[in-house]
């Protein structure tokens, strides 16, 4: 057993119109190295929020978040490197490379089915990803650090060749290293290879946030998978859980953080999700391991070209729709324009 578990949560092919069956994944992001979460320009603060510390405790504090935008281009990005790495990225109506944020989608290659899209033209399709801001474990003044960045000179040093000194450029807020970040992500009414298309999307990527080239590097692990009909409950409402959970068996929770026990303590807070209205399936730790085993196995070098062209395939009914949609529109043109 792999992924046969889950199948009466996929759909067996793309489908329109959604029919109510989720997958939802708990996924527990954590800083490799200093990390930057902002919405504004350099020197900016990160982002962060004030919020009651647990569901027992109510205490009120403030704690860093990862936005939903910061979570999904990343991990979008990703995907789409190997989609233009195996020609899989189609032209958009001005016969350009299907590309973000260029107001000129394709529509017609999978991280358009799947992340979704919206063109000037009209056109759009909703994302079947659903994601929702993720919130750190501990307190934004537990995981918080400044980093003053200097000018150096082309000798290496801070001094130019008259020996005058360089100033400081400015002095900017990071996240430190081993910050846990608790983040929900529900899938709606894909199949299975899209399913592991998304997966892969997020163990692959390994850096976020801004300056990513030299900062930002994170690991993703899938703590828990659940299918239903229904969403999971909320980033927020699982942090505030494992809070609780640290505070009633007394562990400390200050930085760094054992990884261990918020795995465990997790685990504990998401154990009885299963019976919770709309949600009738958790995979167990075996039966989760063996799903990522099955995601890495068709993401491995000697099956990734095979399944994206499978998975890419599969959308070929849509896309002769659509072009018998758009034929015909033109031909009615023709003829208006005729009369």
């Amino acid at each position: 057993m792999s992924i046969e578990k889950l199948n009466p949560f996929f759909a067996p092919t793309y489908e329109n119109f959604p029919k109510g069956r989720t997958i939802s994944l708990v996924v527990l992001r954590t800083s490799l190295s200093e990390l930057i979460l902002r919405t504004e320009g350099t020197g900016e603060p990160m982002c962060r929020e004030f919020i009651q510390a647990g569901q027992a405790d109510k205490q009120v504090v403030q704690r860093l978040v990862m936005t939903k935008r910061k979570q999904v281009a990343p991990e979008r990005r990703k995907g789409r490197e190997h989609l233009r790495a195996n020609n899989l990225l189609r032209p958009n109506k001005e016969g350009s490379p299907c590309a973000l944020n260029t107001n000129a989608p394709c529509e017609m290659c999978i991280d358009c089915f799947l992340y979704g899209f919206a063109a000037g033209g009209g056109g759009a399709q909703k994302s079947r990803i659903w994601t929702e801001d993720a919130f750190s474990v501990l307190t934004a003044t537990d995981t918080l650090g400044d980093r003053t960045i200097n000018a150096l000179f082309e000798n290496g040093t801070m001094r130019d060749e008259k020996g005058n000194a360089s100033t400081a450029l400015n002095t900017s807020e990071y996240i430190k290293p081993g910050v846990h970040f608790l983040d929900i992500v529900t899938l709606k009414d894909v199949t299975a290879d899209e399913f592991r298309y998304i997966v892969g999307n997020i163990l692959l990527t390994s850096r976020y946030g801004a300056v990513s080239s030299r900062v930002g590097r994170m690991e993703n692990q899938i703590l828990g998978i659940f299918g239903g009909i229904a969403e999971l409950p909320s980033s927020l409402e699982l942090v505030q859980a494992v809070h609780d959970e640290f505070t009633a068996s007394n562990k400390p929770l200050e930085h760094p953080l054992d990884n261990g026990e918020l795995i465990e303590a997790t685990k504990n807070s998401i154990s009885g999700w299963s019976n919770r209205r709309g949600i009738s399936l958790q995979l167990s730790d075996e039966e989760l391991a063996a799903v990522i085993a099955d995601v890495d196995r068709h993401w491995a070098d000697t099956e990734r070209e095979a399944f994206l062209k499978r998975l890419d395939e599969s959308y070929e009914p849509f896309r002769q729709m659509g072009e018998a949609k758009k034929g015909k529109n033109k031909k009615k043109e023709t003829v208006e324009a005729g009369n």
